[in-house]
C-alpha cells in the first residue's frame, strides 16, 4: 500500500471510528507503529487530525469567528436548546457562558421566566435584555473579539465571589479521555472557574464536536452533569453510560 494509500485509510477509519489507536493501526494495515506515527505526524502537519498520546483524534469545528458561527446549524442549535431548557429551574442562579449554542438558549428561555443569569457574553446578556423577572449580570473583564466573551483576571476574580445552581458551559471540543478542551488557556481558565463555583454543570455539543480536542483542557467529561447532544451512534452513547454524566440525546 502506498503511503497516500495508507493514510487516507486512516483518515477514513478515523471519520469512522472517532478515534485511532496507533498500536491498532499498525496490526490493521500491516506496517510498523513507527511508520504508523510518521503518519499521523504528517496528517496532524496537515490539519487533518490531531496526534494524541496514543494515537490520534478527529479535527475539531475549525476555530472561526463568532460572527461566522453564529450562521451555521441554526436548526441543530435550536433542537439542543429546547431540549435543555427543562434544566433551567426559576429563582435559580444559572452561569452561561459564551457560545453561538449557549445564545440559542437564551433565546429559547421564556419572557416571563424569574432568576438569576451570570454571563461573560454580551451578545447573551442583550438577547435577555427583555426579560423583565430576570436580574441579568454581565461579568466585566477583557473582551475576546473572537469569541465575543469577557475573559481575563477581572473575570476570574469576579467569579470568585459566586456561587451559582448551574452552569451552561459552551462546549468547543468533547473527548472522553481528553474532557472538554478550547483553543485557548484563557478561556479554559474561565470556564474552569465556571465549574468551580457552580452545583451542576451543563453542556450542549452537536455530533462534531465529540472525540474531538484542543490546545487548552478545561476538565475530565466527569465535571459535566449534564449532556445535551444530538442523536448519537450505539457506540458513542456506551462508551458515555459509563461515566458521571447524564447523557440526553
Amino acid at each position: 500500500m502506498l503511503k497516500e494509500e495508507r493514510q487516507q485509510t486512516i483518515i477514513d477509519i478515523l471519520n469512522s471510528e472517532q478515534k485511532v489507536i496507533a498500536s491498532d493501526l499498525s496490526a490493521r494495515l500491516e506496517v510498523s507503529e513507527d511508520t504508523i506515527r510518521r503518519d499521523l505526524k504528517e496528517l496532524d502537519s496537515k490539519g487533518l487530525l490531531k496526534r494524541v498520546h496514543s494515537g490520534a483524534l478527529r479535527v475539531g469545528p475549525p476555530v472561526t469567528d463568532f460572527s461566522f458561527r453564529i450562521n451555521l446549524d441554526n436548526d441543530k442549535k435550536t433542537a439542543l436548546a429546547k431540549k435543555a431548557l427543562p434544566f433551567l429551574k426559576e429563582d435559580s442562579v444559572i452561569i452561561i457562558d459564551g457560545s453561538t449554542t449557549n445564545l440559542a438558549l437564551a433565546n429559547e428561555i421564556p419572557l416571563d421566566f424569574r432568576g438569576r443569569i451570570i454571563t461573560n457574553s454580551p451578545p447573551i446578556a442583550m438577547a435577555l435584555s427583555q426579560h423583565k423577572n430576570l436580574e441579568v449580570i454581565n461579568l466585566g473583564g477583557e473582551f475576546y473579539k473572537q469569541s465575543m466573551i469577557n475573559i481575563g483576571v477581572t473575570t476570574y476574580k469576579s467569579l470568585k465571589q459566586i456561587r451559582a445552581d448551574l452552569y451552561v458551559m459552551g462546549i468547543y471540543n468533547l473527548d472522553l479521555d481528553a474532557g472538554t478542551s478550547v483553543p485557548t488557556i484563557a478561556e479554559a481558565e474561565i470556564k474552569q472557574e465556571m465549574t468551580r463555583c457552580a452545583t451542576e454543570v451543563l453542556g450542549m455539543a452537536t455530533t462534531d464536536k465529540f472525540s474531538t480536542v484542543s490546545h487548552a483542557i478545561v476538565g475530565p467529561i466527569d465535571d459535566l452533569t449534564y449532556l445535551i447532544a444530538e442523536k448519537l451512534p450505539n457506540q458513542i452513547r456506551r462508551e458515555y453510560s459509563l461515566k458521571d454524566v447524564l447523557l440526553i440525546d
